[in-house]
């Protein structure tokens, strides 16, 4: 189909950033866009893997710790020039970076929807990088609140922003395999820490001297590396104009009832029930598999202990100091591989969900992942390391593919208009699952221990146990789930009025335009080799150090 140039072309000459400069003209590859999204992904999902700098960091002053420094607390913590930090005081930046995230991406949500993915993906590489430039000036100072207000603050609302801002244009650009298009992007999340938390380790080992650990000169690198990266991730983001679809593709006569064709007002969506049982969904899905996240390396230790060095007879309190560092290093390589199965989970499941359906996906999240935790004791008993890791390997691939799959969900039941926004608001689940899912985990755990329980299996029978019931008020939420009654959608002449800005919206063709073709030609190759070489270099050094695990 045909459609004069004026569509595309225009005659707009506001800022580079504005979501008018961004509409793609005929010609464009579509296939560009999800390179675009990894671009930034891969960056900020370097949150994942901020704890490689706690110890290095909790080490900063060299010497003798001052005996005022035992009297410590949290508050004195934040504002102490002469004490090291405790790691429980670092740990605090992990959780304000999902709490921001969560906030940030539903409060903006509705702005980024505006003013497209480029200027959202702009702001968020500035709060992202600023940000840990801002805490490498903490570091340097040693104050630990400019750490908190530097990556945990502006970081985060530089990761709330990066994370959604290619949801919606994914959705968009590939109406034909939603859950794909957003695996690929979101898989990216995933992926950060496989990449940033070795290179961060390799810089540190540069730039270490005897009185500094080399962090805020990593963080310096790293944030002008990122920049780059999340800089041309922005630019290269484009978005369709109204009315286009992939060449060759129809919307086929709808099969299930919960896919709409139609869409649902930002305002509106929040006071569905859909979407507060959908909220429930991904909540409980993320507390059960950060939980895991956040204990993976202690759990392993404590549950195998001498079984991790072939030495079946001894206890986790039995081993001595060079033991215990040996199983450290093999419960690093499982965290690890989980890792690794968080981010091929995310791809594969969403990929999975454009077959089976995002609701059958999600009873598979529910059915297998309570069958998978019950049966953990079990397999700590029988002292099978090897179905045990394989039943968290499956675990976190299906937490990863439970952050994948939910922006496609919500496509299908509020369609995709406000998809991007409403996602922002949705994840909020992800930051309260970011707080119930470690409370759970670590009090349980704390309060068994204070009961007298060795470490051990029974250790966290009971946990396990918890998680799984979890997972059953995630499967029932996910069963009451319903398509939505038409009193919520808006009317055709809403759609048109909030789509007018463009020329294809009030002629009303419909059609690709020229645009989206192309497949994996020589430039969007070079474009996912930027971000592809990367990442596999991750994967292999991930893999490299999970080998001494079997």
């Amino acid at each position: 189909m045909t459609v004069s140039t004026e569509t595309f072309a225009g005659g707009y000459s506001g800022s580079i950033l504005d979501r008018e400069r961004i509409i793609a003209r005929p010609g464009f590859n579509r296939w560009l866009v999800p390179p675009a999204a990894l671009a930034i992904h891969l960056c900020i999902g370097m949150a994942y893997g901020f704890s490689v700098f706690w110890l290095p960091l909790s080490k900063a002053i060299p010497g003798a710790a001052d005996a005022a420094c035992a009297d410590l607390n949290l508050i004195s913590a934040l504002f102490t020039t002469s004490c090291n930090w405790r790691v429980a005081d670092l740990g605090w930046i992990y959780t304000l970076f999902f709490v921001l995230l969560g906030c940030s991406a539903a409060i903006w949500g509705g702005w980024l929807e505006r003013v497209g993915p480029r200027k959202a993906g702009f702001v968020s590489a500035c709060c992202w990088c600023g940000g840990i430039v801002v805490a490498a000036i903490g570091v340097v100072t040693h104050q630990l609140w400019l750490m908190w207000i530097g990556a945990g603050v502006i970081g985060g609302i530089g990761l709330g922003l990066g994370y959604i801002s290619p949801v919606s244009t994914l959705i968009k650009w590939f109406p034909d395999r939603r859950g794909m298009a957003t695996g690929m992007a979101i898989m990216g999340f995933g992926g950060g820490a496989m990449i940033g938390a070795p290179l961060a380790n390799i810089l540190m080992n540069i730039f270490k001297t005897d009185t500094t650990a080399g962090v805020w000169q990593t963080f310096l690198v790293m944030a002008a590396i990122y920049f780059c990266f999340m800089m041309g991730g922005a630019f290269g983001y484009r978005i369709p104009p109204a009315g286009w679809r992939p060449e060759g593709w129809t919307p086929p006569a709808s099969k299930s009832t919960m896919i709409t064709t139609k869409h649902v007002h930002l305002r509106d969506a929040h006071k569905t029930t859909q979407f507060w049982l959908i909220w429930l969904v991904l909540c409980l899905n993320v507390s059960a598999g950060i939980g895991v996240i956040g204990m993976a390396s202690p759990m392993l230790q404590e549950i195998f202990g001498g079984r991790l060095i072939g030495q079946p007879d001894l206890t986790f309190s039995q081993l001595d100091t060079s033991q215990k560092a040996a199983i450290a290093a093999i419960a690093a390589g499982f965290t690890g591989l989980l890792s690794l199965f968080n981010i091929g989970g995310r791809f594969f499941w969403a990929s999975l969900s454009d077959k089976i359906g995002r609701k059958n996906t999600y009873y598979t999240f529910f059915v297998l992942g309570i069958v998978l935790y019950a049966l953990a004791p079990t397999l700590a008993d029988m002292g099978s390391k090897a179905l045990f890791v394989l039943s968290f390997s499956i675990i976190l691939s299906m937490y990863g593919g439970g952050f994948s799959t939910i922006p496609a969900y919500l496509a299908d039941i509020f369609g995709t208009q406000f998809v991007g926004a409403i996602h922002g608001r949705l994840l909020t689940a992800w930051a309260t699952a970011g707080i119930v899912g470690p409370v759970v985990v670590n009090y349980i755990r704390e309060a068994q221990i204070a009961a007298g329980v060795e470490p051990g299996p029974a250790l966290y029978t009971g946990t396990m146990y918890i998680l799984a019931g979890m997972l059953a008020l995630g499967f029932i939420a996910n069963l009451l789930v319903r398509p939505l009654s038409d009193k919520w959608f808006m009317s055709d002449e809403e759609v048109a009025a909030l789509q007018a800005k463009t020329a294809a919206a009030t002629a009303g063709p419909t059609g690709s335009f020229g645009i989206g073709t192309g497949g994996l030609d020589a430039k969007a190759a070079l474009a996912w080799a930027v971000v592809g070489i990367p990442l596999l270099w991750g994967i292999w050094v991930t893999l490299k150090n999970t080998a001494a695990l079997f």
